[in-house]
């Protein structure tokens, strides 16, 4: 009974967290990208990979998961999630200790872990797994249902049937949010949200923090870590002729009150000055955005064929939002951190419409010119 209910809530979980990455793959893959980039592992050459490098985790979290509920190959499929769980945990560890990845997107967009909490779920996921192998060790020695051959290779055929028709599923779902949009957005910028809401929301509740200065004793050698206001307070610290000195690059932003959470905060949009036309943007009756993350790998044609149809939409505020001021020809350049784009945009290039500030539609581009 307790080891059917464990094996049950533990393949369940790898299959909730397989299932919201599997819809939202190329949001996963920007993730890997972030572990690949040389501020982490410092390996870019893996980056082009990413994509699937994501679809090879996701699909054995996904099937591994589904083959545990079903009890089916156990001593293989217990044996290659804890392998996983390994390479989870490292990734986590790494992560919350090095402070790189903010964010593992164990579950996508649905449920936001901090790197010690995933690698804490991790720990426990793992000493569940080695629970059942040692509880299930007894039936690793019969010749059952988990051999491809016996007597139980009839009775287990509608695992097969069932975990056949699951992988059709999975693959449905991958190829909607590879190719579309997720079918499920778990994003905060999914169709019906209010951006001019959320801008409100923000500013009425603000999440704030405040800087620790790494000092250190130019007499004793001593480090010490201060915040901010006991920094200003302390004239031993600042004060003509103080020892102490603050260590250049060492200073550490810490969140001290959690206000409201939305990726709408970063919705910033700027001119190619510098001034910020966000407002403007959500209160227009209509305003159509395109988006491009990386406006070098759009081709010109591409471009060309989306600007073509925005400038025959009358009556709409018209934008072209990229990491680069020169990359729209017939439409305003408008600028917005890159992390910030790939929030919003899941393809490159991508329409985002809005009226009034509420998301109507959003399309990858070459869906949006059909």
């Amino acid at each position: 009974m307790i080891k059917g209910i464990l094996r049950f809530v533990i393949a369940l979980i790898f299959i909730l967290s397989g299932f919201v990455k599997a819809v939202d793959l190329v949001g996963f893959s920007f993730k890997m990208e972030e572990y690949f980039s040389p501020a982490v592992f410092n390996m870019p050459f893996f980056e082009k990979f990413a994509l699937l490098f994501s679809i090879i985790v996701v699909v054995l979290e996904l099937l591994l998961g589904f083959m545990l509920l079903l009890k089916l190959k156990l001593r293989f499929s217990l044996s290659a999630l804890i392998a996983l769980c390994i390479f989870f945990g490292f990734l986590t560890f790494y992560s919350a200790y090095f402070n790189v990845v903010t964010d593992c997107g164990c579950f996508g967009d649905a449920i936001k872990f901090t790197p010690w909490q995933s690698f804490i779920k991790d720990i426990v996921l793992l000493i569940g797994l080695i629970l059942l192998v040692i509880l299930y060790r007894k039936e690793f020695r019969k010749k059952d249902e988990y051999s491809y051959s016996g007597p139980g290779k009839a009775s287990s055929s509608w695992k097969y049937i069932l975990l056949g028709l699951f992988s059709l599923g999975m693959i449905y779902c991958m190829a909607e949010g590879i190719l579309h949009e997720p079918i499920i957005d778990f994003r905060d910028y999914k169709i019906g949200t209010n951006l001019k809401e959320e801008k409100i929301k923000i500013n009425k509740n603000p999440s704030e923090y405040k800087t620790f200065y790494t000092l250190k004793n130019q007499k004793t050698g001593e480090v010490l870590k201060v915040n901010q206001d006991d920094y200003i307070n302390d004239k031993k610290y600042w004060d003509a002729g103080s020892p102490w000195k603050i260590e250049e690059g060492k200073n550490e932003s810490v969140l001290v009150k959690e206000g409201y959470k939305s990726e709408i905060v970063k919705f910033k949009i700027e001119d190619p000055t510098g001034m910020e036309i966000t407002d403007e943007v959500i209160n227009a009756p209509k305003a159509i955005l395109v988006f491009s993350y990386q406006p070098k790998d759009v081709s010109p044609e591409m471009l060309q064929k989306v600007e073509q149809k925005v400038n025959a939409q009358k009556g709409a505020l018209v934008y072209g939002v990229s990491t680069d001021p020169n990359t729209f020809k017939t439409i305003k350049n408008t600028m917005m951190d890159g992390t910030a784009i790939k929030t919003i945009a899941r393809s490159n290039p991508f329409v985002l419409i809005l009226q009034n500030g509420k998301i109507v539609d959003k399309q990858p581009a070459k869906d949006y010119i059909k």
